[in-house]
C-alpha cells in the first residue's frame, strides 16, 4: 500500500470515528449500559479521529487547517481559560477546564479538516439526528417513570443530560437537522421515517424538561428555517405541525411554568438567574479583561453576589459567563469564533448543492445560541461539534464557489490557436 492510499484509508477511518462520535455524543451508551463505561466511547471515537487525522497531515506532508479567525479565536480562547490558571479563585477546576476546552478545540479542528465535502457533513449530521432519537426515549421514559425529577415534574436522562435545561437545548439543534433531511426528497423514504422520529422525539423531550429557554429557542430555530427555506410553503406547513403538536400534547404543567415568567420575581430558578446575571456583572466591573478564571464563577459567587442571594448558580448565560470568568478579552475571541460560525453557515445557506442542510445548520446555530443566553454551558461538546459544522459547511460553500469561478476562467498562459484564415475550422 502506497503512503498515498495509506493517508486516504486514514482519512477515511478519521471521517468514521467522527460520525460515531456524533452518534454517540446522543446516544451515550457508556451511561446507560455498564460494560461499555470503561471503553469511554465518546473520548475513544474522538481522539481516533484526531489522531488519524493528524498522522494522515504528517503522512502527506499537508499542513493543518486552522479554518481561519474562527479557529485562531478559539485557540486563543481556549489557551486563555487554560492559562487562567494562573489568577483563578479556584486554581483546580480552572485547570481541569482548560484541559477539556482543548480537548473541545481538538474536536472542532477534526471536523474541519476531516468532513471536506457535502456528503460527509450530511453523513455527521444525520448520525446525530439518529443518536437523539435514543436521547428522547430516555428522556420519555424518566417522564413515564416519575423518578428522581427535577422540581418534582421536569425530566431528564443520563449523564450531560442530567440537567432538563442542559437536555433540552442539546435537543433543540438537531430538530431542524431532522426536518431538512425529512423535507428533502431526495432523502430515502426510510430515513425520512427515522427523521420524523427523531423530530418528534426530541419536541417532545423539550417539552417534558418544562424548560423555557428550550422552547423558546426552538421556536426561535423552527421559524427561522421555516422562513429560509426555498421551499417555503412546504417548510411553513412542517413547522405548523410541530406547532399544533406542541399546543395538543404539551402538559398542563409545561405551559404553567412558562406562564411563571410574567411573574419572575416570585419563581427561585427566574430569580436564581436575576442575581447570576448580577454577579457577572460585579465579576466584570472588579476583574475586567481576564476574569475570575474559567470554572471560577460559582467559586467567585459570595464575593459578588446580593445578600439576597444564599445559593451559588451558574451564570444562566455563556456570554456573561465568558465575560465573568475570562473578562472581555476572552468574550472577545469567543465572539469572533461563535459569530464567524454563524455567519458561515449563513454564507453556506446559498450554495446550490448543500444549501438545505446548511440552512438547517444555521438554524440549528440561532436556536442553540438562544438558549444559550438563559443556560451557559462552555464546555459542552455539542456547541463545539456544531460550530464545527456550520465552519465545514462553510469551508465547503467557499471551495465549491471558487472551482466554479475557475472553471468560468480562461487557461492561464494558453497557447492561442492556429486557424486557417476565413475557414473558421481549427488548424
Amino acid at each position: 500500500m502506497g503512503p498515498g492510499a495509506q493517508g486516504q484509508r486514514r482519512d477515511v477511518l478519521a471521517f468514521y470515528m467522527l460520525a460515531g462520535f456524533a452518534a454517540v455524543m446522543y446516544a451515550v451508551p457508556g451511561e446507560w449500559i455498564p460494560a461499555l463505561e470503561p471503553l469511554r466511547l465518546a473520548l475513544l471515537t474522538s481522539g481516533l479521529a484526531a489522531g488519524l487525522m493528524v498522522m494522515r497531515r504528517i503522512g502527506k506532508a499537508e499542513p493543518l487547517f486552522f479554518d481561519g479567525s474562527r479557529g485562531i479565536a478559539l485557540l486563543a480562547f481556549s489557551s486563555l481559560a487554560f492559562c487562567s490558571v494562573a489568577w483563578s479563585v479556584n486554581p483546580d477546576v480552572t485547570r481541569f477546564q482548560g484541559i477539556e476546552l482543548l480537548k473541545l478545540t481538538a474536536i472542532y479542528l477534526t471536523l474541519v479538516n476531516v468532513i471536506t465535502n457535502s456528503k460527509r457533513l450530511a453523513v455527521v449530521c444525520g448520525a446525530m439526528v439518529l443518536g437523539a432519537i435514543v436521547t428522547s426515549i430516555g428522556v420519555i421514559n424518566w417522564y413515564i417513570v416519575g423518578e428522581n425529577m427535577v422540581e418534582g415534574f421536569r425530566s431528564r436522562w443520563v449523564g450531560v443530560y442530567a440537567d432538563p435545561n442542559h437536555m433540552a437545548m442539546n435537543m433543540v439543534l438537531v430538530v431542524p437537522l431532522a426536518v431538512a433531511f425529512l423535507a428533502r426528497k431526495s432523502t430515502p423514504w426510510v430515513f425520512r421515517l427515522l427523521c420524523a422520529m427523531s423530530a418528534v422525539l426530541a419536541v417532545v423531550a423539550i417539552v417534558l424538561s418544562h424548560s423555557r429557554g428550550g422552547f423558546i429557542g426552538l421556536s426561535v430555530a423552527m421559524a427561522l428555517w421555516a422562513i429560509r427555506e426555498k421551499r417555503r410553503m412546504q417548510a411553513i406547513v412542517l413547522g405548523s405541525v410541530f406547532v399544533l403538536g406542541l399546543a395538543v400534547f404539551a402538559p398542563k404543567s409545561f405551559w404553567e411554568r412558562n406562564e411563571t415568567v410574567a411573574a419572575f420575581h416570585e419563581d427561585a430558578s427566574a430569580m436564581g438567574r436575576v442575581y447570576a446575571w448580577q454577579v457577572a456583572s460585579r465579576m466584570s466591573l472588579d476583574r475586567p479583561l481576564l476574569g475570575v478564571g474559567a470554572g471560577g464563577f460559582r467559586y467567585a459567587w459570595f464575593q459578588y453576589a446580593p445578600p439576597e442571594a444564599h445559593r451559588a448558580y451558574v451564570a444562566h448565560n455563556i456570554f456573561l459567563d465568558v465575560i465573568g470568568e475570562l473578562g472581555w478579552i476572552g468574550l472577545l475571541c469567543f465572539l469572533v469564533f461563535s459569530g464567524g460560525a454563524v455567519g458561515g453557515a449563513v454564507a453556506a445557506s446559498a450554495d446550490s448543492e448543500m444549501g438545505w442542510l446548511a440552512r438547517a445548520l444555521s438554524a440549528s446555530v440561532a436556536g442553540y445560541l438562544i438558549c444559550d443566553l438563559f443556560s451557559g454551558y462552555i464546555l459542552s461538546a455539542h456547541c463545539y461539534v456544531l460550530f464545527g459544522l456550520a465552519a465545514s459547511a462553510h469551508r465547503i460553500a467557499q471551495a465549491r464557489e471558487r472551482a466554479l469561478a475557475v472553471g468560468r476562467q480562461p487557461a492561464l498562459n494558453e497557447a492561442p490557436v492556429a486557424t486557417w484564415e476565413g475557414s473558421g475550422h481549427a488548424a
